[in-house]
């Protein structure tokens, strides 16, 4: 791992930095180009525009490591209104929840049920709910709690989960959540994490992420890859291609601000592109983990900070 993308992770966690970023006018303006805005409005704004672009999305209210029931609570109700409003939009949009901001570190149980009441609301309307997937130490009870919320017969097919290449024991998390035919979405990894459980090679991950991708499309389940690397994009295209793989079968997810470029040349190129797309006040961890993922982002906002 670079010394530039381990000080960023660790700067993630820096409580007093956040503090400062969050309520200052100057972090602010640094995170608008990665988080859509703080209000629901906001974020409905955001994709309603990457719509018009031919892009579908992901919304994710930012926050995790809640401290109370109530504080779960409140961060789910935000949900629950985030739902309603793409209810009305008729947007292709789903939502993205993390379980430490639905209460997992306080009880299994008050996320399940959360969650559970998140799933079934979005099941009412036709919309679906990725579970992010956190740190390592959350990587097994995070895969429980999906695939008990999937074997909710109201639920199957409306939850979905993310795994990340970067963790050797990927390849068999992903052969288990197929065989309950669960939605993944495939990403390298933004946490850091010991050699003994996450690959600490760039090129170990990505032949990972390369054979990952090949398990999933194969899978005859409906998944996300999710990247920006345009080599990994390639080798899923060119599989796809050999394989004669239906592209609608599949999509490419890419994160809000970042290769928009990219996002939509796969658009025109006729590949479905889903847009995961953050908001909220608490958006300092997600900030500094894209910073992490690439270097780039850091030379764009040195670039483009003081231009209006």
């Amino acid at each position: 791992m670079s010394l530039l993308r381990s000080t960023f992770i660790a700067l993630s966690g820096n409580s007093r930095l956040r503090r400062f970023a969050e309520q200052s006018t100057l972090g602010r303006r640094m995170s608008a180009r990665f988080v859509a805005g703080f209000r629901i409005e906001d974020a409905m704004s955001a994709a309603r525009i990457l719509a018009a672009q031919g892009l579908a999305t992901t919304l994710d209210s930012l926050g995790e490591n809640i401290t109370s029931a109530s504080q779960a609570r409140q961060a789910a109700q935000r949900y629950h209104w985030l739902l309603d409003a793409l209810a009305q939009s008729k947007l292709n949009a789903n939502v993205s929840v993390k379980l430490t901001q639905m209460g997992m570190d306080l009880s299994p149980d008050l996320a399940f049920e959360i969650v559970s009441g998140l799933v079934g609301h979005a099941a009412k309307d036709g919309h679906f709910v990725r579970v992010d997937m956190e740190g390592s130490a959350l990587t097994q009870p995070t895969i429980d709690l999906v695939r008990r919320l999937h074997s909710v017969p109201e639920h199957r097919g409306r939850v979905g989960i993310v795994i990340q290449a970067y963790l050797r024991r990927s390849a068999d998390d992903i052969a288990a959540l197929l065989s309950d035919g669960i939605r993944i979405r495939l990403c390298k990894g933004a946490y850091q994490e010991p050699p003994a459980v996450a690959f600490p090679d760039k090129k170990d991950v990505d032949n990972n992420f390369v054979a990952l991708m090949k398990t999933l499309l194969t899978s005859g389940i409906f998944h996300g890859i999710a990247t920006h690397d345009e080599a990994m994009i390639a080798a899923t295209k060119d599989f796809a291609r050999a394989q004669r793989i239906d592209p609608a079968s599949f999509e490419f997810q890419m994160l809000y601000g970042v290769r928009r470029d990219l996002q939509r040349s796969l658009v025109r190129e006729g590949y479905g592109v889903r847009v995961y797309v953050p908001f909220g006040e608490e958006w300092y961890p997600y900030f500094m983990r894209r910073l992490a993922e690439r270097p780039a982002n850091v030379l764009f906002l040195a670039r483009n900070f003081f231009r209006k």
